[in-house]
């Protein structure tokens, strides 16, 4: 079926219309978790970004200066994001579609669809940790994943919206880290010598260690 939606795919609208349809046949439980967990797992990478720094603090130098850029390729993923949808300007599904019934509400008007913040954010995360926190290569993807097609659960993106926003942020966030972690490990470096800042980039036990 041809959905004549001005720069959406049809395959895209097609699934935007079965899985939210689907979500609606789910337990009044299941919507519940998904309304608060596509939220929610936004605040389970900002505690994951704090623990590895905190892990890095026992590390070298760059392992430092990964675990601090983790977050900040992060935000300029997110940031990158934000100009591409005000760029494209394409609006929600949930206005586009007709007679679709969502989980949460619409989001206002100008808060354009594609890509998804989330997704973005959701991708950046993934790559971000892997290459700061090797072992948790293991679940954010999957964290990610589900993340991002929370999204699409809800009813506030479009598939292809999610799919452009985590592949937005697994390119630029690495990207990010690589052009900065040079003069980033070079700074803590330099950093870790101050005493008001050193106990924030080592640890406690290491500094003890390389002082004896």
């Amino acid at each position: 079926m041809h959905n004549e939606i001005e720069d959406v795919p049809d395959v895209s609208a097609e699934w935007y219309r079965q899985i939210t349809a689907f979500a609606r046949t789910t337990p009044h439980w299941f919507q519940e978790l998904a309304e608060v967990g596509t939220e929610a797992v936004l605040m389970v990478f900002a505690v994951l970004y704090l623990v590895a720094w905190w892990r890095a603090r026992r590390g070298g130098d760059r392992g430092m200066a990964l675990a601090l850029l983790a977050p900040v390729a992060m935000t300029a993923s997110y940031l990158v994001s934000e100009v591409l949808k005000n760029a494209l300007r394409i609006d929600r599904p949930c206005r586009l579609v007709h007679g679709v019934v969502t989980l949460v509400p619409c989001p206002e008007f100008g808060d354009w669809s594609l890509p998804s913040n989330h997704a973005t954010l959701a991708g950046a995360t993934a790559v971000a940790l892997a290459v700061a926190w090797r072992r948790t290569l293991f679940y954010v993807p999957v964290l990610a994943v589900l993340g991002a097609f929370s999204r699409v659960f809800v009813g506030v993106h479009f598939p292809h919206d999610v799919m452009a926003g985590l592949l937005l942020g697994a390119v630029v966030a690495p990207l990010v880290m690589w052009a900065l972690v040079a003069p980033v490990t070079r700074l803590v470096g330099r950093l870790r010598g101050h005493a008001s800042l050193r106990a924030l980039l080592l640890d406690t036990g290491t500094i003890r260690r390389q002082s004896r």
